[in-house]
């Protein structure tokens, strides 16, 4: 039977209503209110859950009405729906939790969002609407009364007729047909290949196997191309290119590599071919950057590998923003991950073009940029934040050409063992298991999109490209291979990317049979073709000797995780398919291994004199105005949107000062473990100046990469150790001897760094299909630089004292305007010894000119600064620095330029309005990524308890056993484990599998096990399933709603233990009663419910608490008053309380956490109490003070991080907890 469910939130927790009402008056001109909805048709449901489900699974009774049939509609009703095949979270996340309601359900769901009109829309109006709401990559428009079923795809396993006897025209009306990525002479390749050597015609699938592997994504086919030619026409910087040039050729001859064709791809590579850092770890396994490092743990050096990865999904993030987007860092983590590091650290980079033009001027066959802006950070977001990866970098750069193609790019760092890693070359008879999600049509033909110039049809024709990533998916798998009982298994290892099993299996041996047969899917129906090339994500193929296949199948299970055989090793140069016991790819390795037919080009390296804009004339109001333009301003709502707590690792917070007002200008994080504590950190840099992009793409380089070096030792890192990765970015080449001039200098002008430096570049990323129709993006050659120091040895870029003088470093130029890089070693090696020496108070890499770096100096901590010098305050300076330091002991070349003050806030006598300043710099973003909430300033009376908890009446314990559950979405259970750990507990952490109906019965019963010989239950944050359906950690309540885990946690109580619930953890005690209530409860509309924070985002940052009760054995040693700062990190924290029972809550002394400003009085105003939370709250306990539950992360705080916040420090909490039961 099918049900179909309309849920509509009530008064008080409809977000997206008024959102949208305002947005389609402002941006499209349609003056109407809308109601936004979500829907659900739910088939092949047991009706005696049915209620049940309406009520545990589908809605919450404190925020949505549930109707089963709309109301007699006002005006026009608009239904959208996911594309049939992709991936969608809110509906598996709805089966997940019908499963543990009934385990035996067969049931399915499909989801849709409704928009009813307060009236009848025209034609005009609603095909305007339609075309902003509904993307045609990832949904399409619903029909209440007609549904579109996925079909099954025809059979694909004969032979090509007559395809090695097709003419020339043929063959091109074959490439057109088949939208197919290879060229003219890589088809009459295989005609020939299969006429001469294999005598029969290929299939369908060979072809499309093919056309995938050589793919410009997956074979770097114009990076590989022949030039010809490279010719240094007569101009201004002629000399060094020519110079640059003849270097290059001189490392061909070092390396004895000039019997090699001379392409990009050689000059990407020779840096590292010549500067052979012994440090690099060479292996089969090329996924990643990775490096030989020492860890000091526990102050016991350890030999570890330090992986590190840059990737970009251009193409895909612009025609389906949040699945491009979320894929782009999912794909990042999957690369080192398959080295066996585990990820910890991400950085996000991004370009638009002009995010200020309306919606309704959008150039056709495009998306609205502001759109592709906004959708984009929250894919990008939403994929980092669930699986638990600190992105404590975050830049978007606004620049008209990336109209042609949105830029997204990811960088991230991992790190494993290195005794926990074994590599081997497979051999015959070795086992292939694929890891992870299942197959479907998602992605198929992305590899291939991604290689093509966008075209008009893009939009259309490009539905199935872009997958939707399952975070909680790739969590599991970080947690696999976290565990050296599975990495020590793994010989050889490649993640699921572009090219699906074709490249991902392809890549792992010579000769392979693949039985496609046994690939799990998503659904049934899928050809053979689209099994070979689907880019489902969240796949992973490991290489196993046959007898360690059933052990690592049963280490995966554990995790949750699917694991299966599909190929063997052979001992053959085939890639050999089956498919209904049909050999539908037979491909001989000397075939593929071609990568088809290389191309040539000539390269011709035009130069313009390089001349930079001069600034404006300073005063306050081009002062106000440079400091909220889009590249200028802070862009504190974006950054906001990326966890940069999680992990227990992040030493310079993404925003530091007391008003979270400086960015940190790169991520710093400590090496990130599950148990010991290490002093050791990871730096990751990047550099990239627009301004000099529009310029020269030599200068742009060399200036991308002495960035990047300005920024690691601005932070502490030491020039000789960093390893650069480099991302390019350019439009399609065709064969205009230009373009690829430009790509030629450019590579020139890194390698040139790289040379002064004696630092080599040993990864990389090319992106060359930057083209739509006439418009090109802008030519972008982004550089990584990545490092290992000491925590000690890490400096913040707040200022910090008005003592400090205040100089600018230059970066020198020459007289032709290039960067003179022997003169620039001599000053950076200068600038790194002082930092080292601990004569800094704060170093800056000077952005946007002097003005809006001495600001960006000195905001965060509210101080201010005299600026006297000749030098043009808006100009910029390329890869120099600001220094503030207390002494005037530095080099004679450096340029006073004024100190740090409390009272004058003047440059060049001009006094410039601190507030509005500010405000200017703070808020020039709000437009698109707003800061705060609508103001609501009240503060709020202090209502103290002073009453110590209940003490433990049993016998003392030594060993407190702490029980920590993860579900599936959970991203914090390491984190809370650590601090429990540190505290002196004995935490145990289970996961809740549920694959299968035993593995879902079995870990239930395994958890209730667990609590019934536990001391305290801790529940940890992450986003349960994903915070789906429609409602935060819904899988967790129906958990702990289960009748023997029930028990367990009644009889825990009942013997006086301890239950802690953090973020996640908080809402499922809130969602069962058990806060406030201390037990469980069947809850109503009248209850309070932990919902969407008001801003409508999520929100990551620094807050300040105040402690309003200790009425608990968690608070025993705390004194109300206390302010502690601590992070936070959710999208759904604002507690929503009816006033009459938050009066009860404040008499019985339940409020133990509020929300405050800095001098510690609670407040609603929107810049302390940022999800809006009534009347402050951030935790509370149960009446007897046994519960606690909060939503700030208590346990990501450490001592030796976040050393730009002042006054962060560790809280008893978890001491308090484990001395309960130890102390009398």
């Amino acid at each position: 039977m099918m049900h179909r469910l309309f849920i509509k939130k009530r008064p008080g927790f409809d977000l997206t209503s008024p959102a949208l009402s305002t947005l389609i008056q402002t941006q499209l001109a349609i003056n109407a209110e809308v109601s936004a909805l979500i829907g659900y048709d739910i088939a092949d449901i047991d009706d005696a859950i049915f209620p049940q489900a309406i009520a545990q699974v589908f809605s919450e009774a404190m925020t949505d009405e549930v109707m089963i049939q709309l109301p007699e509609l006002a005006g026009t009703l608009i239904i959208k729906e996911p594309l049939p095949g992709q991936y969608d979270q809110r509906a598996d996340a709805a089966i997940q939790c019908i499963r543990l309601l009934d385990p035996n359900t067969k049931a399915t769901v499909k989801t849709f969002e409704l928009v009813i009109f307060d009236r009848d829309l025209t034609t005009t109006e609603k095909e305007r609407f339609i075309h902003y709401w509904i993307n045609p990559i990832e949904m399409r428009e619903k029909s209440l009364t007609h549904e579109i079923e996925l079909s099954e795809s025809s059979s694909d396993e004969g032979p090509i007729e007559h395809f090695s006897d097709f003419s020339v025209k043929q063959v091109q009306q074959f490439l057109k047909n088949n939208k197919a990525a290879m060229s003219l002479a890589d088809l009459q390749l295989i005609q020939h290949f299969f006429k001469t050597h294999e005598y029969r015609q290929p299939t369908m699938t060979e072809f499309k196997v093919l056309d995938t592997y050589w793919s410009d994504h997956c074979r770097h086919t114009t990076f590989e191309t022949q030039l010809k030619s490279i010719t240094i026409p007569h101009g201004p910087y002629e000399k060094e290119l020519k110079a640059t040039l003849d270097l290059f050729n001189a490392y061909r001859v070092q390396t004895k590599r000039t019997f090699k064709p001379l392409t990009l791809m050689e000059m990407a590579t020779i840096g590292a071919k010549v500067i052979d850092d012994p440090r690099v770890e060479h292996s089969e396994e090329i996924n990643a950057c990775s490096v030989k490092i020492k860890v000091k743990q526990n102050g016991t050096l350890q030999d570890w590998l330090l992986q590190f990865k840059n990737e970009t999904h251009n193409h895909p993030t612009e025609i389906e923003p949040f699945g491009g987007a979320s894929t782009c860092i999912g794909g990042a983590i999957r690369d080192p991950l398959s080295g066996r590091a585990y990820v910890y650290q991400a950085m996000r980079i991004s370009g638009c073009g002009n995010v200020r033009e309306s919606i309704s001027d959008t150039i056709d066959d495009k998306l609205p940029q502001r759109v592709i802006a906004q959708r984009a950070t929250q894919g990008n977001s939403a994929y980092g934040n669930q699986i638990g990866v600190a992105t404590t970098y975050v830049k978007e750069i606004y620049h008209p050409k990336y109209t042609a193609k949105h830029l997204e790019l990811g960088a991230v760092v991992g790190a494993v063992r290195a005794d926990a890693v074994r590599r081997e070359t497979p051999k015959g008879h070795d086992v292939i298991v694929l890891l992870g999600g299942r197959t479907g049509r998602d992605g198929i033909g992305g590899a291939t999109g991604s290689s093509l110039a966008h075209t008009q049809g893009s939009l259309i024709q490009c539905a199935s490209e872009v997958q939707k990533g399952n975070a909680p998916e790739e969590r599991k798998l970080q947690r696999l291979f976290r565990n050296p009982n599975a990495s020590l298994l793994i010989k050889k290892c490649n993640d699921f990317g572009a090219g699906g099993i074709s490249v991902a299996i392809g890549e792992l041996a010579e000769g392979l049979i693949i039985d496609l047969d046994q690939i799990p899917l998503k659904y049934n129906g899928l050809n053979a073709t689209e099994l070979a090339i689907s880019e489902s994500q969240e796949r992973m193929a490991v290489v196993l000797d046959p007898k360690d296949v059933e052990a690592f199948i049963s280490l995966a299970h554990q995790e949750n995780l699917e694991a299966t055989v599909v190929a063997q090793v052979t001992n053959t140069r085939r890639l050999q398919m089956i498919s209904k016991g049909h050999k539908v790819v037979d491909l001989d390795r000397d075939l593929i291994d071609t990568n088809g037919v290389r191309q040539s080009a000539e390269a011709v390296l035009h130069q313009n004199p390089i001349v930079e804009n001069k600034g404006l004339e300073f005063n306050e109001d081009t002062a106000l105005t440079h400091l909220s333009s889009l590249n200028v301003c802070l862009q504190k709502g974006l950054i906001e949107q990326f966890d940069g707590s999680i992990g227990t690792s992040t030493v310079l917070y993404p925003l530091g000062g007391k008003n979270q007002l400086t960015p940190t200008q790169g991520s710093v994080q400590k090496i990130c473990t599950e148990t010991d504590d290490v002093s050791t950190v990871s730096i990751l840099t990047h550099g990239f100046i627009p301004n000099l992009s529009d310029i020269n793409p030599f200068l742009s380089a060399q200036g991308a990469v002495l960035e990047s070096i300005a920024k690691t030792i601005a932070l502490g890192g030491k020039i000789e150790n960093i390893f650069f990765s480099f991302q390019e970015y350019f439009p399609r080449l065709n064969q205009d001897e230009k373009k690829w001039g430009n790509v030629v200098q450019a590579l020139l002008g890194a390698l040139s760094v790289q040379a002064a430096f004696k630092r080599p570049a040993i990864g990389g990323k090319d992106s060359m299909s930057g083209t739509f129709k006439h418009m090109d993006v802008l030519d972008t050659l982004v550089s990584f630089a990545c490092t290992v120091a000491e925590v000690d040895d890490i400096h913040s870029q707040q200022a910090k004292s008005a003592f400090d003088h205040l100089y600018l470093v230059k970066a020198k130029r020459k007289p032709n305007g290039l960067f003179d890089l022997d003169d620039i070693v001599k000053t950076y090696t200068k600038v790194q010894l002082m930092v080292q020496s601990n004569k800094v108070s704060a170093v800056r890499v000077i952005e946007q000119g002097l003005f809006a770096s001495v600001c960006a100096l000195v905001f965060g901590n509210d101080l201010k600064a005299k600026i006297k010098t000749e030098e043009d305050l808006f100009q910029d300076h390329p890869a120099s620095l600001l220094f503030a330091t207390p002494s005037s002991d530095v080099p004679k070349e450096w340029l006073k330029i004024g100190k740090v003050s409390t009272n004058h806030f003047s440059f060049n006598g001009i006094d410039i309005d601190y507030e509005k300043a500010k405000a200017a710099y703070t808020y020039g973003l709000d437009f698109l990524y707003p800061v705060k909430s609508v103001p609501e300033a009240i503060q709020l009376k202090v209502q103290d308890t002073n009453r110590l908890g209940p003490k433990y009446t049993g016998e003392a314990v030594d060993d407190v056993k702490v029980v920590i559950p993860f579900f599936p979405g959970t991203n914090c259970e390491t984190d809370t484990a650590k601090a429990f750990k540190k505290a002196g507990g004995q935490p145990v952490i289970i996961g809740i599998r549920n694959t299968t109906k035993e593995d879902l019965e079995s870990s239930l019963q395994a958890f209730a096990d667990e609590i019934d010989s536990a001391h305290i239950l801790a529940l940890p944050g992450g986003f349960s399933s994903g915070d789906e359906p429609d409602g935060s950690a819904k899988f967790i309540v129906n958990v702990l709603n289960q009748i023997k885990v029930r028990k367990a946690i009644e009889a825990l109580l009942e013997r006086k233990g301890l239950i802690i619930g953090i973020c996640n953890g908080f809402q499922a005690l809130i969602k069962t009663g058990l806060l406030p209530y201390g037990e469980y409860r069947q809850l109503t509309e009248n209850d309070a419910t932990l919902t969407h924070n008001v801003i409508h985002r999520h929100i990551s940052a620094i807050v300040t608490t105040r402690l309003s009760s200790n009425a608990s054995p968690w608070l025993h040693n705390c004194v109300p008053g206390e302010l502690t700062k601590v992070p936070i990190s959710h999208g759904e924290g604002r507690l929503k309380v009816n006033p009459k029972q938050v009066t009860e809550w404040f008499r019985n002394g339940q409020v133990v956490f509020q929300y405050c400003n800095p001098k510690g009085q609670p407040t609603m105003d929107p810049l302390y109490n940022l999800n809006g939370s009534d009347e402050a709250i951030e935790g509370l306990i149960s009446p007897n003070g046994q519960i606690l539950g909060k939503m700030a992360h208590t346990e990501r705080v450490s001592n030796d991080l976040y050393k730009n916040i002042p006054d962060m420090a560790e809280h008893k909490l978890f001491q308090n907890g484990i001395d309960y039961f130890k102390k009398r």
